[in-house]
């Protein structure tokens, strides 16, 4: 097993698992690991639709305890990243207990403003945003899966169950 420490991502080539904050997750099977820390990015994935080569993005953020925002300021932010007022993008906001652990799942879907803060930006027509904010004790994880609606709902299971995962531990 080849084991590589970056700051607070820890991954292991073998089994392509990570860890962001005081979480341990695991890249679901058929998921690209793209790349580990940088800046506010602390880990990403990509999952590629086999039959229109189509790809969604999940990013991971971890700012360190009691930086980051909450996690409705986090909802409210991402809402505001569709081009679509909030009422008009199917928007889902789910808290949920898991073990001992607590997350907020978010989905929307819309004209995705895709872009860095503050810069321009490219608007992406029928996305979806799937979402997570895990709540920590060393500070939440922000986890956040953008691309084609179709391609967002394949990867929408595997994402979830990968958030899970370690809370259920």
């Amino acid at each position: 097993m080849v084991l590589v420490a970056l700051g607070t991502l820890t991954v292991q080539a073998q089994d392509q698992s990570f860890k962001v904050g005081e979480f341990n997750f695991k890249t679901p099977s058929g998921w690209k690991w793209i790349s580990g820390e940088t800046g506010m990015r602390k880990a990403q994935l990509a999952f590629t639709d086999e039959k229109t080569a189509e790809k969604a993005e999940v990013v991971f953020y971890h700012f360190g305890a009691g930086q980051g925002g909450t996690a409705k300021a986090n909802v409210d932010r991402w809402l505001g990243q569709f081009q679509e007022p909030r009422e008009k993008l199917n928007a889902k906001v789910e808290p949920k207990k898991i073990g001992n652990g607590q997350v907020t799942f978010v989905q929307a879907e819309g004209t995705y403003l895709s872009g860095m803060p503050g810069g321009p930006k490219t608007a992406v027509p029928n996305a979806k945003l799937h979402g997570a904010i895990v709540d920590g004790a060393d500070g939440n994880v922000f986890i956040r899966m953008t691309g084609p609606k179709s391609v967002v709902e394949k990867a929408a299971s595997a994402f979830t169950q990968m958030v899970e995962a370690p809370l259920k531990q």
